[in-house]
């Protein structure tokens, strides 16, 4: 892993305070996305390391503003930060750079990475459905909420890593993104099910519920009668993650070499974490899954050989 400051300098990021601004996102960044942190510094490119911490940074603080106050005040919160985000992504560089550190990182990334501001307001456009959320009624509120805001949310990042749409596979890259975003938030929602109950709302359909016999107040109330009921729910969300993780199996093969190696250990941490809501089925009830520590430490480890090995010069 290279040091940070040489990450810094490999992506040309020279100036003293745009590098302080870099500096600190990191601090916040292995403070709450130590995981992903790790998986960027070790499996990525030194050149991008400052723009995915970044993106990850700002993802993080429109979180935050999403999770606090009632409904109508983190809606005007997020108006409020969609345009602080705005005037920040338009400012030109210099005396009127963004105050906020957080900003002025997120500015220069979008400067280097001419993609990246469409993808910043697609997020921030998709985070009152976020804020709103009160679970799904149907599978189609499911997908409505995946393409609104889970989707954007991981273009953040993925479109740092994206074939360029001139040479014409941005559509299957984006395509096998959400195939791997859908796997990945079912199971999220799988492994936040005990959490979410306590709040009242579920990241699975109220149809499926229905369809089982059950109700959010059987998993509120943590009943032993719904576990095995929850069991055979739990069984079927499962099926449907895993057909999409299946379905993204192709996505590190549409992007260039030296980016495979992550997009492959963020499909099989995915993978792993998806066997470990299995494994736990009903008693999820009870507390979310813990995945094999030795199994993710081994998949890091192979992907950052297969990273290292991308990056050692020819002889």
């Amino acid at each position: 892993m290279p040091r940070w400051s040489a990450a810094l300098t490999e992506a040309d990021i020279t100036d003293p305070t745009l590098r302080g601004a870099y500096d600190a996102q990191r601090d916040l960044v292995r403070k709450f996305a130590l995981h992903q942190y790790l998986a960027t510094r070790l499996l990525l490119p030194a050149k991008l390391h400052a723009s995915v911490v970044a993106m990850v940074a700002f993802m993080h603080e429109t979180d935050e503003r999403i999770d606090a106050g009632e409904v109508g005040t983190r809606k005007e919160d997020l108006s409020s930060w969609h345009r602080e985000v705005r005037e920040a992504l338009d400012a030109v560089p210099g005396p009127g750079a963004p105050a906020s550190a957080l900003l002025r990182a997120l500015a220069d990334t979008s400067r280097r990475h001419p993609y990246t501001a469409a993808r910043v307001h697609d997020f921030l456009d998709g985070a009152p459905v976020e804020a709103e959320w009160t679970g799904f009624d149907s599978e189609a509120d499911y997908q409505a909420y995946i393409d609104s805001y889970s989707l954007p949310a991981l273009m953040l990042t993925a479109s740092l890593i994206a074939p360029a749409p001139e040479t014409g596979g941005d559509e299957l890259f984006l395509q096998g993104c959400r195939a791997l975003i859908e796997g990945w938030q079912r199971a999220d929602f799988l492994a936040d099910l005990a959490e979410d109950a306590e709040q009242g709302r579920i990241g699975i359909a109220r149809e499926e519920l229905d369809r089982y016999g059950l109700t959010i107040e059987d998993l509120r109330s943590k009943s032993q009668a719904c576990v095995p009921a929850l069991g055979r729910l739990v069984g079927a969300q499962a099926d449907l993650a895993e057909t999409a993780l299946t379905a993204c199996r192709g996505l590190p093969d549409l992007v260039d070499a030296p980016y495979r190696p992550f997009l492959r250990a963020l499909i099989s941490l995915q993978v792993l974490q998806l066997q470990a809501v299995r494994r736990k089925g009903g008693s999820l009830l009870h507390g979310g899954p813990r995945p094999s520590i030795p199994a993710a430490l081994g998949v890091l480890a192979r992907e950052y050989r297969a990273a290292r090995s991308v990056r050692r010069p020819s002889r």
